[in-house]
């Protein structure tokens, strides 16, 4: 399968981005430093409530010990996910097999329903919103133009579980507006899960753009940013 990507005519800047134990921020080509739109999703309280109940429940140790682990699996099956989508024929060398199994899940999928890539990996800001952060893929899903974004989880989700991951597609989707003219409507993601079924979930960005405008001020509130 060879995907075909769009040259749309737009440049997206590269952003200087500075990491540290209580927040992601990223620097614009106009000196504006934002939070990431992950940092801001992170106040959202029911999300943090069921965080902080697991953390009690299993232990911070045991906490840390498999949050390392999902990230780390996270991070490798994007670069997978990347890989395949920019055509690489050697998009899974140097992954571990249990990587390379994971992403094997949602490969399919991306097979079916993914073509006319305009973007991978790079970055967005929005000035209105005064966020900014990397969006995983935009391109057509099931040929509608698609903020795509790839996710791992130790089990199924339900819809209602993850709003802030609906949140996070209206944020690149208004960032990418901002920044090309261009309205993407749809957002999908798509959930790679250990021992279960694969999962995807399609929504409308304008619907959930209001709960991240609400969480943004909310985290300026909290965090004078």
């Amino acid at each position: 399968m060879n995907f075909t990507h769009v040259d749309h005519g737009h440049i997206l800047p590269e952003l200087e981005c500075i990491t540290t134990p209580k927040m992601r921020t990223y620097t614009t080509p106009e000196g504006n430093k934002y939070p990431s739109a992950t940092t801001v999703l992170s106040v959202d309280d029911s999300k943090k409530a069921g965080l902080d109940a697991w953390v009690e429940r299993v232990g911070r140790e045991e906490a840390d010990r498999v949050m390392r682990i999902a990230a780390t699996r996270g991070e490798a099956v994007h670069t997978l996910a990347e890989n395949f989508l920019n055509n690489d024929p050697d998009w899974k060398k140097g992954a571990m097999p249990i990587n390379v199994a994971t992403f094997g899940q949602i490969k399919p999928w991306l097979v079916e329903h993914v073509d006319n890539v305009w973007a991978q990996e790079v970055p967005l800001y929005s000035d209105r919103l005064q966020a900014a952060g990397r969006v995983d893929c935009i391109a057509e899903w099931k040929g509608q133009l698609s903020i795509i974004d790839f996710k791992t989880s130790l089990r199924a989700k339900k819809k209602e579980w993850i709003t802030s991951y609906f949140m996070q597609t209206a944020f690149y989707a208004a960032a990418f507006y901002e920044r090309t003219g261009v309205a993407v409507k749809n957002g999908v993601v798509v959930i790679a899960v250990d021992n279960d079924l694969p999962q995807y979930f399609e929504v409308n960005t304008f619907d959930y753009l209001k709960g991240f405008i609400e969480l943004r001020h909310l985290f300026r509130t909290l965090k004078n940013i």
